[in-house]
């Protein structure tokens, strides 16, 4: 079953327009699944900033901010299947991501492109 659920993932890097869907078993803490939950919400292709992404969760949790939706991006343990490469600065500029900016804006141009 990981076989399979891993060969999805390598398909979606290469072809995002297809999809992913895998069932996800997220451990976290109720703020990190929340804002993972949100990032899985942002369609393939599109950015949000980390302010509109606490936004977004904002009326359950209002002390969420831009940092720690930054920091529930840095715990992301699982790639692609949580798009925090999709999140971005207010500026529009890219931020840090956990595997390096190259490989997000190589995500994000491959999105854009699909």
């Amino acid at each position: 079953m990981v076989r399979d659920d891993l060969a999805k993932v390598a398909r979606y890097a290469e072809r995002p327009a297809e999809g992913l869907d895998l069932t996800l078993d997220m451990r976290g803490t109720p703020i990190q699944r929340r804002v993972w939950n949100t990032l899985r919400s942002i369609p393939l292709g599109k950015t949000r900033s980390y302010t509109q992404v606490a936004r977004l969760i904002n009326t359950a949790y209002p002390q969420l901010t831009a940092r720690i939706v930054a920091n529930a991006c840095a715990a992301n343990p699982l790639a692609l299947v949580i798009p925090c490469h999709r999140v971005i600065r207010a500026d529009g500029e890219l931020a840090g991501y956990r595997w390096g900016l190259e490989r997000k804006r190589e995500l994000l141009d491959k999105e854009a492109s699909a």
